[in-house]
């Protein structure tokens, strides 16, 4: 099974995200990435945020991004098993 990429922006970690990145690579469920940029200038200057597979995870305090980047990892897995689900019934 793939692990959940999570990627961060270098320009965002004034907002803090250096500490969830930190926490991230402790745990060797998740591959962590720090770019220097991501390409979502709008969003890195207004809030912390983070990519999760792709998608885009913002919040309004790092606080609150940490509990929404582990929601949108657990929301994605339950995708990918229900597809997986739906394709071995096929």
């Amino acid at each position: 099974m793939l692990k959940p990429m999570i990627e961060f922006c270098a320009s965002n970690m004034h907002h803090g995200t250096d500490r969830i990145m930190e926490e991230l690579e402790q745990d060797d469920d998740v591959e962590v990435m720090e770019y220097g940029c991501l390409g979502n200038c709008g969003e890195c200057y207004l809030k912390p945020y983070a990519l999760v597979d792709g998608e885009i995870v913002a919040a309004d305090s790092v606080e609150e991004l940490r509990v929404r980047i582990k929601e949108a990892i657990e929301a994605q897995k339950a995708d990918r098993e229900a597809l997986d689900k739906l394709l071995d019934d096929l």
